[in-house]
């Protein structure tokens, strides 16, 4: 939930002494009283209507790529990435719920071998979505998709500084599924995200900063309303000494670089092993060095959103430079509000903020380690564990670094592929959060597991009975030993 100016409140709203507590309330009520028919379409006809929505925005691409780069100040570009990752995870979840939630039948076992056992995933109800201003459009279609897929209806609050790209989504959403109601928008600040978490929804989806997920658990503890969090992340390149240093130094500024440092799985950190060092230090900074900032119409780098996160930024280089860090590339001349150039930056003190808090911005912190399990330990000794990378021409060692980092998710010789693949679960662990959107992990995320059991026919030994009779428990016990006596 982020933070800005809150929105006037109506007439409806000023009895309840809470600002968008009646527009939260509405939206529930309505998305609550079009889940059972959408429901009742199954997965065929759900698919139908999804399918249409993807096409409508695929059809309206330009349009919506505008949309977001007003909002968000992002290049061309980097919007048009963001409108082709929504199309294509709205696809997967729309063509994958039937095989993910369908009900399945399960081995009963040897002592309920007169039972057919079956495991379904029945929907939550109405799912509340807090999203993000930095994939205003991508980050919500995850959680929104996978609802609808999995036969919820969604109430969904955009950033305060993004309204206008979540009533798009849900414009586009009513006009390829006219009268359905099944994503309703509610617009408004952290307020807003406070009252949807005590409105009386089934799940919330929240992404945002840690500190801010802290606040969405503990108004959705009021009510007992479970939650996804996708808290905030400081990910991490491991660099071994064998790695394609072209590869690596091109991926590393991409991943720190794009969305000017705004991306919640954006790389902040990199760990290279000593005899790598020198020259990937040489490439990073020679690419960095080469892109463009600023109000122009070929900049690589847009504006910083949040006009105090400049000073967030600002504060980790100084206390970088402060402890002893030499910047290779930027520094104090990099700031120019809202932008913020490129910063390099090597040999950081662990305990710098630079390494220990979420920066968010355009800055790299480059150290140079002695080995790979040097590497490993710094990496996983941080508080947050959402995404990581690992660059080494040794693929089975790549992979084996990969299962030794505390994160959510790794790519090797490559970064932020996960977030591409929507078969993949997409989360983190500690101070990142924790739940799954994405893949069957985030479809089942949106459901309640139900098992149901039907006999099919009257078993010869009735141990559930108080008919039972002393020589029924002695020959189970006796079949037992039989059968799962032995090792």
């Amino acid at each position: 939930m982020s933070p800005g100016a809150a929105p006037a409140p109506t007439d409806a709203d000023a009895g309840t002494g809470r600002p968008g507590a009646a527009a939260v309330a509405g939206a529930v009520a309505a998305a609550r009283r079009a889940q059972p028919a959408w429901e009742a379409l199954g997965f065929a006809g759900r698919k139908r209507v999804l399918d249409a929505w993807r096409v409508l925005i695929l059809r309206r691409a330009d349009e919506l790529a505008d949309l977001i780069g007003r909002e968000t100040g992002k290049t061309p570009d980097d919007a048009r990435l963001e409108v082709v990752l929504v199309a294509d995870h709205l696809r997967w979840a729309a063509a994958h719920a039937a095989r993910v939630l369908r009900r399945r039948r399960v081995p009963a076992g040897m002592l309920m071998v007169n039972q057919s056992a079956t495991l379904a995933y029945r929907p939550l109800g109405v799912i509340g979505v807090i999203g993000p201003w930095n994939y205003p459009a991508f980050i919500p279609i995850g959680p929104v998709s996978a609802a609808l897929a999995g036969g919820n209806t969604v109430v969904l609050k955009p950033s305060e500084l993004t309204p206008a790209t979540g009533r798009w989504l849900a414009a586009t959403l009513a006009e390829a599924a006219p009268g359905q109601d099944l994503l309703q928008v509610v617009a408004g600040d952290g307020d807003t995200g406070a009252e949807l978490c005590r409105s009386g929804v089934d799940k919330i989806s929240f992404t945002g900063s840690s500190a801010t997920g802290r606040k969405v658990m503990a108004a959705c503890a009021e009510t007992l309303t479970p939650v996804v969090i996708e808290g905030g992340g400081k990910d991490a390149m491991v660099v071994a000494a064998d790695a394609d240093l072209e590869a690596a130094a091109d991926a590393a500024v991409w991943a720190a670089m794009s969305n000017a440092g705004q991306t919640c799985v954006g790389l902040e950190r990199v760990y290279v092993v000593r005899e790598a060092a020198e020259r990937f230090l040489e490439l990073v900074t020679a690419k960095a060095a080469a892109l463009r900032t600023g109000d122009r119409p070929d900049a690589d780098l847009g504006p910083i959103v949040l006009p105090r996160q400049v000073e967030v930024i600002r504060g980790h280089v100084r206390d970088a430079l402060a402890r002893g860090a030499r910047a290779l590339l930027g520094g104090e001349h990099s700031f120019a509000p809202p932008y913020v150039a490129p910063v390099v930056l090597a040999d950081v003190p662990e305990d710098s903020t630079a390494l220990t808090q979420e920066t968010f911005g355009p800055v790299l912190v480059v150290n140079t380690v002695g080995s790979v399990e040097e590497a490993v330990e710094l990496v996983n000794a941080g508080s947050y564990g959402l995404g990581a990378s690992v660059f080494t021409r040794d693929r089975a060692a790549g992979r084996s670094v990969a299962g030794r980092l505390r994160a959510g998710m790794v790519s090797v010789n490559a970064v932020i592929a996960f977030a591409g693949i929507p078969a993949l679960p997409f989360g983190g662990v500690g101070d990142s959060g924790f739940g799954r959107v994405h893949g069957a992990d985030g479809l089942r995320e949106f459901t309640r597991t139900q098992a149901v059991t039907s006999q099919l026919f009257r078993p010869p030994l009735r141990p559930t009975s108080f008919s039972r009779t002393p020589g029924t428990m002695r020959a189970l016990v006796r079949m037992m030993r039989a059968v799962h006596g032995r090792r």
